[in-house]
């Protein structure tokens, strides 16, 4: 991993959070000196696993030193993938029985979520105790305003190079009965402090690891896409088109790495920033088609995986819109093999750009055994594209097609998202219609 490269993620991030945020060697020593600044006590949030075990044993022994008391003994269990319902409600309710100083989160995007929206729903209860409340945008602002209540201060510990949740305003809770995912969207969630040490993800599970890869790379590639017009090189504000292309050549050079066998500290840490500045991203700007889509697949398939599949076809689809900005990205793909050198990016345009880019993605992939397609999913059919065009239409995800680079509105999504849809059930390109 080129040195430049990552001293410019450690600056743009460092630049983005300031004090409220340790990463790297060592971060963990943050989380008792964050946790001082709140009080004396703290309810302990963490993931269930083993692979974990050591980094939350640290935590309560740094905890205990500094004389601050974990409520109730013990780390309580966090939140299953895509942050359920159930455990949001489940840990809204230790939130309100323990009345902690603070709250320790250690976990992956999905707990941190669900920490998240529990805080939500425990400190607002006056207000409504029904986490369907909240899903959209500014929603618990409001709610804070209304009530006068406050947030109980979040520190949030992440142990995955995914979501980046612990530096962004979202938080994702899935409806398990139904297989929807739904988002709330509020500066008032963004945790007050966040530590991410990123030798604690050498020890993860390669699927997890590569699944948030993908996710930052979404967050990045999509933000990019949605950007408004700026005056910077590509068009769009220059720092946002730092954050964006720094973090996917990060991804690209290490997820490369990962499929030849590299898990050791250089290439988790080249991820780590990676994602970090997709959170960056989403933070300036929103994600789009993917992660739209993704909502509606999380039965089938694990978050980073729908969206590594499915960019690719919103790329075509977005191509005439994003060429200056598909060319910086083919670049990035061709610098690191996945495109032919003879390829001549300037001389293409529109869907053939679009086309090209988009196959470099898929060859990403495929070097990781990665899906590229709907019909690749096990238990998939057709059923789920009426899903996903259905949750596409709900208002409180709108903000999605509004983040694309030309907007659609609900009354477009049948027209254009659905041959998206098609295409990526079959690898088919080609049924893609651009507006």
């Amino acid at each position: 991993m080129s040195v430049d490269v990552r001293q410019v993620a450690v600056d743009l991030l460092t630049d983005f959070k300031g004090s409220n945020y340790r990463f790297g060697a060592d971060a963990i020593a943050a989380v008792a000196e964050y946790a001082a600044e709140f009080g004396n006590s703290v309810l302990l949030i963490a993931i269930d696993s083993e692979w974990l075990k050591p980094t939350v044993d640290d935590i309560r022994a740094r905890l205990a030193k500094r004389g601050i008391g974990v409520l109730g003994g013990t780390a309580f269990p966090g939140a299953l993938p895509n942050a359920p319902r159930e455990d949001v409600y489940r840990l809204a309710e230790l939130i309100k029985t323990h009345k902690p100083d603070s709250i320790v989160v250690v976990g992956g995007g999905s707990t941190i979520d669900a920490a998240k929206a529990a805080n939500v729903l425990a400190s607002l209860e006056s207000y409504s105790g029904d986490i369907d409340t909240y899903f959209g945008t500014g929603i618990v602002t409001k709610a804070l305003e209304e009530t006068k209540a406050s947030l109980v201060p979040l520190i949030a510990v992440q142990t995955a190079a995914s979501s980046a949740a612990h530096l962004t305003k979202y938080s994702n809770v899935t409806d398990i009965a139904t297989g929807q995912k739904k988002l709330i969207v509020d500066d008032a969630i963004v945790p007050q402090r966040a530590v991410f040490d990123y030798q604690i993800t050498k020890t993860a599970p390669r699927s997890l690891v590569l699944d948030g890869a993908f996710d930052g790379l979404a967050h990045c590639l999509e933000v990019l896409y949605g950007a408004p017009a700026g005056d910077g090189e590509l068009g769009v504000d220059q720092r946002l088109s730092d954050v964006c292309l720094t973090g996917i050549q990060l991804v690209v050079d290490n997820v490369l790495r990962l499929a030849q066998g590299e898990q050791g500290d250089e290439v988790m840490e080249g991820l780590g920033l990676a994602t970090d500045l997709g959170g960056y991203a989403i933070m300036v700007g929103g994600t789009n088609g993917a992660h739209l889509t993704s909502f509606s697949l999380v039965d089938l398939t694990s978050h980073g995986r729908a969206c590594a599949l499915m960019n690719p076809y919103y790329t075509v689809f977005f191509a005439p819109a994003i060429e200056e900005r598909l060319r910086a990205v083919g670049r990035i793909y061709q610098q690191a093999g996945l495109l032919p050198a003879e390829v001549d990016l300037d001389k293409q345009s529109g869907r053939e750009l679009g086309e090209t880019v988009a196959q470099a993605m898929v060859n990403l992939s495929e070097k990781v055994d990665f899906p590229t397609k709907l019909s690749d999913l096990e238990g998939w059919n057709d059923s789920y594209i009426e899903k996903a065009l259905t949750a596409a239409k709900d208002p409180q995800l709108e903000m999605k097609l509004q983040n694309m680079p030309e907007p659609l509105t609900a009354d477009l999504v049948d027209e254009y998202m659905g041959p998206v849809l098609r295409a990526a059930a079959t690898g088919d390109f080609s049924l893609i219609k651009n507006r």
